[in-house]
């Protein structure tokens, strides 16, 4: 590993610096806002600092920095995607896209026909059009080959039934991207298409998914009856699979969560040093608490130093493996662990989410880490669970025979 830039790594990371610094709308700066909702909402401020930054980074090719630059994108490798998303969570600055740039414009750029690609990716690019995924289904999440969710072939359209779960975004989107099952007698990793499918079609019904932190990110996704161009079939037919797991090799060091957690501690330090944090916190009175946040602070830089033992094997050439399961595992259940500590530090204080006329004068913080504890619940489940994570380690990493 090689914790220092090269001068060309050293140039590139000035280069980002000097785009935020310039170009990041104050709302952002504020921490305030969210790209996804700010491109479609009701308010002028909030779509004119979405469409400022889309703009900053399109003109520079960094909407989707890990597309080739012939399709638009920044041709980045993984060690400049590396420092330009470093940079990016150092500034809290927005990703922009979505999944529109982080997978379906990956996707179609291998598997989409031409005229898929004239159409999709540039308003992608330009973020006239925001994509969501509709893969996970009520009897079909960890195991998703066995989706249920029909596509009947009807002349020059297929003709979807079923029902879509844990669609994340499906009410900011504009367009989803569906596996579907196209023909039921085939073994379940076969008979699945992948269809393209624009959100303003009759028949779509799109319900909110209510977390238990009170948030607005999942929806249901009903379809009954929706009729799909065919042109809109993304490879072939049955095939559906194998194109719904294509991705590029793009950099996959999750320093963005890194960045996070050891922001978030620090910024925890801090104010539970300052005059408001003393008063509500409990690092003075109890010693287990206080070295709970030493050894989280220790494991913030070990989760760190995972992000540079990933991109340094990229870097060279190599595909983490095991590598990046111990990664994702020790990560997210540190994020359990820290949002754990940050309400031990603050008791009952802890219990206060915001006061009743909206402020935070009384929840530590306000409120980041009690919001957190519950928000974390399902970080050891999504994207690969623990047990899975540690399955991966043992037979790939350890050589352990499979039980």
């Amino acid at each position: 590993m090689d914790w220092r830039d090269s001068p060309e790594q050293a140039s590139f990371r000035a280069e980002v610096r000097r785009l935020i610094t310039e170009e990041l709308p104050a709302r952002y700066r504020r921490g305030d806002g969210d790209w996804d909702h700010d491109r479609v909402s009701a308010d002028p401020e909030a779509r004119a600092a979405a469409k400022a930054w889309g703009d900053a980074l399109a003109k520079r090719g960094w909407f989707a920095p890990h597309w080739p630059k012939e399709y638009g994108g920044g041709g980045m490798s993984p060690m400049e995607q590396f420092v330009f998303r470093q940079e990016m969570a150092i500034a809290d600055a927005p990703h922009v896209g979505g999944q529109g740039t982080r997978q379906l414009g990956a996707t179609l750029i291998v598997h989409g026909s031409d005229e898929q690609k004239r159409e999709h990716l540039p308003k992608i690019l330009s973020g006239e059009v925001n994509w969501r995924q509709g893969y996970s289904e009520p009897g079909a999440g960890s195991d998703l080959a066995s989706l249920q969710t029909r596509a009947v072939r009807d002349g020059d359209d297929y003709v979807i039934n079923g029902q879509k779960i844990w669609t994340s975004g499906a009410h900011y989107a504009d367009w989803l991207y569906v596996l579907v099952r196209t023909d039921p007698t085939a073994p379940k990793h076969r008979g699945i298409s992948f269809l393209l499918v624009d959100k303003q079609t009759p028949g779509i019904t799109i319900r909110p998914l209510i977390n238990m932190g009170w948030e607005h990110g999942f929806n249901e996704t009903f379809f009954e009856d929706v009729r799909v161009p065919a042109r809109n079939l993304v490879g072939e037919e049955n095939r559906g699979w194998y194109v719904g797991v294509t991705l590029l090799d793009f950099e996959r060091s999750n320093i963005d969560g890194a960045v996070t957690a050891r922001r978030e501690i620090s910024e925890l330090i801090d104010y539970a040093r300052g005059n408001e944090g003393k008063s509500k916190s409990r690092l003075s009175e109890i010693d287990a608490i206080r070295h709970e946040l030493a050894q989280d602070f220790i494991e913030t830089e070990v989760q760190y130093n995972f992000s540079f033992r990933i991109i340094s094997m990229q870097n060279r050439g190599m595909i983490p493996n095991y590598e990046a399961s111990t990664a994702k595992l020790f990560a997210s259940e540190l994020r359990q662990r820290l949002a754990r500590t940050g309400t031990k530090v603050f008791g009952l204080y802890s219990n206060i989410w915001r006061d009743l006329d909206g402020g935070a004068a009384h929840a530590p913080m306000g409120g980041r880490f009690t919001r957190a504890y519950v928000l974390s619940v399902p970080a050891t489940i999504a994207g690969g669970t623990s047990e899975i994570q540690r399955n991966i380690i043992a037979t790939r990493g350890l050589g352990l025979p499979r039980g």
